[in-house]
């Protein structure tokens, strides 16, 4: 299975509504078996599929026993992986080593861009990632790409020369749909039409 790993060492950056709206916009356009693993304690994943309706596109969890190392199961399809914030070690070597890509959200603020350097130096340094940059991706939470936050986002990453692949706004839209399991992808085009549109790059640049 191809794996990519949402990941940011700080919490609340918008990992696991990345991660559950990737694998619900895999699920209904991928064609293929999508899983997603939460490797975060807090489990959010694993409740949002708990409440995913049987009528949807599946998307199954991925359990891992205690102390089982990381590892993409065979078989086609995709594998989502929910990062747990302040990753690191030998747990961070071992999800990067399985990962395809990897998708870091990051919101437009002092504080997430602070906590968000060294750790992208560290993915770029990294062996497991060595001469795969272009398998590492930004994506914008939580911003309008014509506000100054958006400005200042985008000048900060220009540091570490790694792709933006899109904004995504702030919107009630993800919160509503997570309550009842779902994906922005599961919604109708009236609720949902602007952020799935958002959500197209994510989508194609993952495909490649």
């Amino acid at each position: 299975m191809k794996s990519i790993l949402v990941i940011n060492p700080k919490g609340g950056s918008g990992k696991t509504t990345l991660a559950t709206n990737l694998a619900g916009g895999l699920a209904r356009f991928g064609g293929q078996d999508v899983k997603l693993w939460d490797l975060d304690r807090q489990h959010s994943a694993l409740e949002w599929l708990s409440l995913r309706p049987s009528d949807r596109p599946r998307v199954s969890p991925l359990v891992a026993k205690a102390g089982e190392q990381a590892r993409s199961p065979s078989g086609t399809g995709w594998l989502v992986l929910d990062a747990p914030a302040g990753i690191h070690g030998k747990m961070l070597q071992r999800a990067l080593k399985i990962a395809h890509k990897v998708i870091v959200p990051i919101q437009p603020s002092v504080f997430d861009m602070a906590a968000s350097g060294d750790f992208l130096r560290e993915l770029l340094e990294n062996k497991a990632l060595s001469k795969r940059q272009s398998r590492i991706g930004i994506v914008g939470m939580r911003v309008d790409p014509r506000t100054r936050a958006a400005s200042t986002l985008g000048a900060f990453l220009q540091q570490f020369d790694l792709e933006i692949l899109t904004w995504l706004r702030d919107t009630q839209v993800y919160a509503n749909a997570a309550f009842n399991g779902l994906s922005i992808f599961d919604l109708p085009e009236s609720v949902s039409g602007r952020d799935t549109g958002q959500w197209q790059p994510i989508l194609e640049w993952v495909a490649v």
